[in-house]
């Protein structure tokens, strides 16, 4: 099993869900940096369950840093990071033990470690693991700051209902008014609305993030094979229940002449900008100081209250399986923040390969 994703600021994400606890060591992180319990708290604590689309699962998710930092500062140490699991009951777990559950990760799972993976939910194929990608995020959000970028997520579709463009300043401003984490508050009640007469069905919704980098510095991808987009991809795709990803136009450009979906390049204050931005910020896998765009598809979840077929793996039966327990009518939400963190953590692995980010940060407070 891989658990590790970089190449100079690495992570490490380790636990399961129902484990003692879940965490993450966080290496490659340059001296000097100020870091606290707090910061990191700030991030973990956008993706706890809030809403009808919730599951009623409250863990506390209180944050312990292990290692690494030292008067608040890093000391470029490894960053060890833990989450203890509390609020935990594995009782309906383990009367489904053998009936695999439909879109979930039971079977494959099963054959690939012949059994001998931790099943209790969804174990480290849960959701839940996404909080120790949250966690080395917060520190790469604060790294990227110094180099003035910023990653921003936010929900714009869910069960077919597709929230209005928004700008940054309104992705800002809007992004914790509701519990959806969508910039449109308005289409985010009528989101609401199908969320909680489909959860009354026993059924669940999936939707599509939106993530957006600003002032990305032009040259961060090493192609051919570590493209920026690449990167980007492998490590969103890491995030349980993401099944797409698209930049800028994306599957739209499949649609379009090149002529409409070509960036004319122009000055703007003695920058080399494009008007336009179907590219999503990247040309050949590099960078070039647009916007990086990216949107994630994340499937409706799969825990639904309806009856389902499937097969006892122990008795190798047709079985009918009543999924019961605690589980988000839709997982979008608490996905934004995982989407904004495996951005930031990629964008600033590639920076500190490119030299933009000292190995000693001085002179931050």
């Amino acid at each position: 099993m891989e658990s590790s994703l970089g190449r100079i600021f690495t992570i490490t994400s380790f636990g399961e869900s129902h484990g003692p606890c879940i965490g993450v060591v966080v290496d490659g992180c340059p001296a000097g940096l100020p870091l606290t319990e707090q910061d990191i708290q700030r991030e973990v604590d956008q993706r706890r369950p809030t809403g009808p689309a919730a599951t009623t699962r409250a863990e506390e998710e209180k944050v312990e840093i292990l290692s690494g930092v030292f008067d608040q500062h890093t000391t470029s140490a490894p960053i060890g990071l833990l989450i203890w699991n509390r609020d935990v009951d594995s009782s309906e777990y383990e009367r489904i033990r053998h009936l695999l559950r439909p879109g979930h990760a039971d079977y494959t799972a099963f054959m690939k470690y012949g059994g001998y993976n931790d099943f209790r939910g969804g174990g480290r194929f849960s959701g839940r693991i996404t909080a120790t990608f949250i966690m080395a995020g917060a520190i790469a959000k604060k790294l990227l700051a110094l180099i003035g970028t910023e990653v921003l997520a936010h929900t714009v579709e869910i069960g077919g209902i597709k929230a209005r463009p928004r700008d940054p300043g309104d992705i800002r401003k809007n992004i914790n008014t509701n519990s959806l984490k969508c910039a449109d508050p308005e289409t985010a009640e009528e989101m609401l609305r199908m969320i909680e007469r489909v959860k009354g069905e026993g059924d669940s919704l999936g939707g599509i993030i939106e993530g957006i980098a600003l002032n990305v510095p032009v040259g961060l991808g090493e192609p051919v094979f570590d493209t920026l987009e690449g990167d980007l991809a492998k490590a969103i795709f890491a995030i349980p229940a993401v099944k797409g990803v698209e930049f800028g136009s994306g599957f739209s450009a499949a649609t379009k002449k090149g002529s409409e979906n070509n960036d004319p390049f122009i000055v703007q204050n003695g920058r080399v900008i494009t008007a336009s931005n179907n590219a999503g910020g990247i040309l050949g896998g590099i960078s070039n100081g647009m916007p990086v765009v990216v949107r994630a598809v994340v499937k409706p979840t799969s825990s639904i209250a309806h009856s389902q077929e499937t097969i006892n793996i122990k008795t190798m039966e047709g079985a009918v399986l009543e999924v019961r327990g605690r589980h988000d009518a839709c997982i979008v939400p608490r996905a934004v923040p995982a989407v904004e963190a495996m951005m930031a953590i990629t964008l600033c692995d590639f920076a500190i390969r490119a030299g933009l980010i000292p190995k000693v940060i001085n002179g931050v407070s």
